[in-house]
């Protein structure tokens, strides 16, 4: 399982420089906010800002001097500070009944706390399932896909120890392997071509003794398994950072499928979206979401009349993976249903 822990290392290159616009606070911000547990750096500087995901600039996250909200944890004290006439947010920590403010500048130091129990940018229960396990099959992969190709005594469905054969594994080198199904077609809703297939995760299998065809164990069986199946090396465990920050350039994006086969979405759903990598998107994009409508009415001699409304901006979302043509992003913010279709731009 991907470990997520949000932690900005120190070496951090500043993608969150100074904004055009300045920082908004929200309207009668506190003065001081004590962090609790299951807090998210998001929830914190949405006590402070009216875009919250711009809380890079105000913890004066940039090149000369780099900060590193994430080493906060419950019990700190966040203060909002207006010492040099622009809002930032600094630390304190209680002691003895008391808090004293921290040191601007990170020297090294030995923190006794657990990093685990550190602030992450956002929920990370969330969306560990979806860093862990393939989301998507993109076209051409099935060129060289590894197949299960037989089952032990020729069963038609393989559960958790059962042992299974699959061809195209070229070595011994990669033991830990992920099963999954081809799922549905992700259809780019202007143009109607398809992007990728969803993949259907199964479960896990590990190598037990290469060859071809290759045998391999299910260690794991979140449905049922069967010949045809493919598989994919697991990813190894990493840690991720997450620092949210807005495109560079205009995003004129679709929400093109809502995970789980879900017609509508709110907050913590996640969402495709018909633009990925090769249209630069990057992980730590926050987006927005709008929809634009029609009102139909009908008048007095009964005609059908329609009045174009207005785009509305109603939410905000999260790119935490990207693929060439697609990408996928956690609604954090939404006053209204997320709806497949809904636009997609830079906020």
């Amino acid at each position: 399982m991907v470990r997520i822990i949000s932690a900005l290392i120190l070496a951090v290159t500043a993608v969150c420089a100074t904004a055009q616009e300045p920082l908004n606070l929200v309207d009668n911000p506190p003065d001081r906010y004590t962090v609790a547990k299951g807090d998210t750096l998001w929830e914190i500087s949405g006590r402070f800002l009216k875009q919250p995901w711009r809380w890079p600039e105000i913890w004066r996250m940039n090149q000369e001097q780099i900060k590193n909200p994430h080493l906060i944890y419950p019990g700190d004290t966040v203060y909002l500070d207006y010492s040099d006439g622009k809002p930032r947010l600094r630390l304190g920590k209680a002691v003895g009944g008391s808090t004293v403010l921290r040191d601007d500048k990170l020297k090294p130091q030995i923190y006794s706390t657990s990093s685990a129990e550190s602030i992450p940018s956002i929920p990370p229960n969330v969306i560990e399932p979806y860093l862990s396990r393939p989301l998507i099959i993109e076209p051409g992969s099935d060129e060289n896909a590894v197949r299960i190709v037989a089952s032990q005594e020729d069963r038609i469905m393989l559960g958790t120890g059962d042992n299974f054969y699959a061809t195209a594994i070229p070595d011994a080198s990669v033991i830990k392997w992920q099963v999954f199904r081809p799922g549905k077609p992700l259809k780019d809703p202007v143009t109607k071509e398809i992007l990728a297939h969803e993949a259907f995760f199964l479960g896990s299998a590990e190598l037990t003794r290469p060859g071809e065809p290759a045998n391999l164990r299910v260690t794991l069986a979140k449905e049922e398994i069967t010949r045809g199946d493919r598989l994919l090396p697991a990813p190894k465990p990493e840690i991720l950072t997450y620092i949210p920050h807005a495109p560079t350039e205009a995003i004129d994006a679709r929400i093109v499928s809502i995970y789980g086969g879900l017609t509508e979405g709110g907050v913590n759903s996640v969402i495709a979206i018909n633009r990925g990598k090769r249209d630069s998107l990057e992980i730590g994009h926050v987006l927005a979401l709008s929809r634009t409508r029609v009102a139909v009415n009908v008048d007095p001699d009964g005609r059908k009349i329609e009045t174009p409304i207005p785009e509305e901006r109603y939410g905000l979302a999260f790119v935490f993976r990207t693929f060439d043509r697609i990408a996928y992003a956690l609604i954090v913010r939404a006053s209204k249903s997320v709806i497949i279709g809904d636009f997609v731009e830079k906020p």
